[in-house]
C-alpha cells in the first residue's frame, strides 16, 4: 500500500514537473490532468485516518457554478483570471486552517490540499495566452464552510468543471489538433 502510494506520489511529481516547463503539454495532456486531480485519494485518505471532518473556522470556498453561454464568451485571459482567482481564495483559507490545526493526519490532508493547488496555480500562471494580461477576478460571492468534506467537494468541482473545460478549449492549440 505504501509502496503504490509513493509510486503514485512519483508519477504525479513527475507530472507537475512536466506541466511546470511545459504547460501546453499538460493542456494537451488528458492524463496527466486526471493524475493531478487528487481529491478522490484525499476523501479516502481523510476517512481512514478519521480525521476531524469540521475545520474550526470557516473557509472560503471556490466559485465552482459555470453557466456555459457566458463562459464561452469569455476570453482565455478571462477563464484563466476567474480559475487562479478561485484558487488562491481557497489556498488561503487552507493555510490559514493548516496554521491553527494541531499536528497530525488533518493537517498532512490540509498540506497536501495546498501542494496540490499550488501545482495548479504554478501551471495556470505559467500558461502563455495572447492578449491582453487580465487581473484575476472571481465571478461569484464566495461561500463559507467548516467541512473538509464540502472544502474537497468544490475543490474538486472547479478541477472538474472550469479547470477541465477551460483545458479543453485550450486543446485546439496542441501540436496533434
Amino acid at each position: 500500500m505504501a509502496l503504490s502510494r509513493l509510486l503514485l506520489l512519483c508519477m504525479v511529481a513527475s507530472e507537475v514537473w512536466d506541466a511546470e516547463t511545459k504547460p501546453m503539454d499538460f493542456v494537451c495532456n488528458r492524463a496527466a490532468r486526471r493524475v493531478l486531480n487528487i481529491v478522490a485519494e484525499m476523501e479516502s485518505a481523510l476517512s481512514d485516518c478519521n480525521a476531524v471532518m469540521t475545520l474550526s473556522t470557516p473557509v472560503q470556498l471556490p466559485c465552482t457554478e459555470l453557466h456555459v453561454a457566458s463562459w464561452e464568451n469569455k476570453s482565455y485571459q478571462e477563464r484563466r483570471g476567474d480559475i487562479i482567482a478561485s484558487l488562491r481564495l481557497l489556498i488561503e483559507g487552507v493555510k490559514v486552517m493548516r496554521a491553527l490545526s494541531t499536528p497530525g493526519c488533518g493537517t498532512s490532508l490540509l498540506q497536501r490540499l495546498e501542494n496540490n493547488i499550488n501545482n495548479y496555480l504554478v501551471i495556470l500562471t505559467h500558461l502563455q495566452l495572447r492578449g491582453p494580461v487580465e487581473t484575476p477576478s472571481l465571478s461569484c460571492v464566495p461561500l463559507r464552510s467548516q467541512s473538509l468534506s464540502t472544502v474537497l467537494l468544490r475543490y474538486n468541482q472547479l478541477i472538474s468543471g472550469k479547470l477541465e473545460r477551460f483545458m479543453i478549449n485550450m486543446e485546439d492549440r496542441c501540436p496533434h489538433k
